[in-house]
């Protein structure tokens, strides 16, 4: 990237917003070198109001303002955009980056011939710069268009390369994972209240401990069975909680829903 590198976004949705956000936080860009798409009206004000950076109903004037293009549309909207968009494409100048979840970089390069592609993985916490993406390379991309790939998205958390045939297992992990974790929250929040706390404290102490949790498996590598083990005296407390999570079936419950998310993406891929 340079200091005038221009980026679109063809969608304007949840993810966007996310991405465009801690682009702008990072530094990286500036309002001004950003542009949007949406076909409904309340969906621009809302990119505008909360990123400052211009929007569009036209995805063709994104395509002429924009270097890098995200894509970032529906799953069952590529088709038909990517389609329309044929002649508007500089396979000189664009780079298209890809967060359609399940949509495979063969249908891609299918439907836009020629174009340069990446297919991310992205996830909402780059909103506050606690992302976790991974992203494969399509045929033409380049080592330059990889190191481009990597600035932009380690500026909203950590990124990672990956094969392509990794990322539906992404998807059903760190892509759908911050649901799971605000279920959790949640639930661990309700278990607070019931025990007697109030509802806001009850919140700020759930997700502080599960920030606070990722944060140690992070930062000393030990596995999170040691860590969990650490924090189970005999004939605690804790080991009791831990007993009626696994009389619920909560281990296996999260690693289905990983399955679930996973094998979900792998039919959007061949629909």
């Amino acid at each position: 990237m340079t200091a005038t590198t221009t980026i679109g976004f063809l969608g304007a949705g949840k993810m966007a917003t996310a991405l465009a956000h801690g682009f702008l936080r990072s530094g990286l860009v500036t309002p001004e070198r950003l542009i949007a798409s949406a076909t409904q009206p309340s969906t621009r004000t809302a990119f505008a109001e909360g990123v400052g950076a211009r929007v569009t109903a036209s995805n063709a004037e994104v395509i002429g303002f924009a270097d890098i293009v995200f894509l970032a549309v529906k799953p069952g909207q590529v088709a038909g955009v990517l389609s329309s968009l044929r002649p508007e494409w500089n396979l000189n100048r664009h780079l298209l980056i890809s967060v359609a979840g399940g949509i495979t970089l063969e249908r891609l390069e299918s439907q836009a011939p020629g174009v340069r592609v990446i297919r991310v993985m992205p996830n909402t916490p780059s909103l506050v710069g606690q992302g976790a993406s991974a992203y494969a390379l399509g045929s033409g991309a380049t080592e330059s268009d990889a190191a481009t790939a990597q600035q932009l998205l380690s500026s909203v958390g950590i990124a990672i390369q990956v094969p392509e045939a990794l990322l539906d297992a992404v998807t059903g992990l760190s892509g759908s994972g911050p649901a799971y974790a605000f279920v959790m929250i949640e639930a661990l929040a309700d278990g607070g209240v019931a025990a007697g706390l109030p509802r806001a404290l009850a919140q700020r102490l759930a997700a502080q401990t599960l920030l606070g949790a990722a944060q140690m498996v992070l930062s000393t590598g030990q596995h999170p069975g040691a860590l969990k083990d650490a924090v189970c005296s005999p004939g605690g407390t804790t080991i009791e909680g831990i007993h009626e999570l696994e009389r619920a079936g909560v281990r296996a419950a999260l690693m289905s829903a990983v399955r679930a998310s996973a094998d979900k993406s792998r039919r959007l891929g061949q629909a």
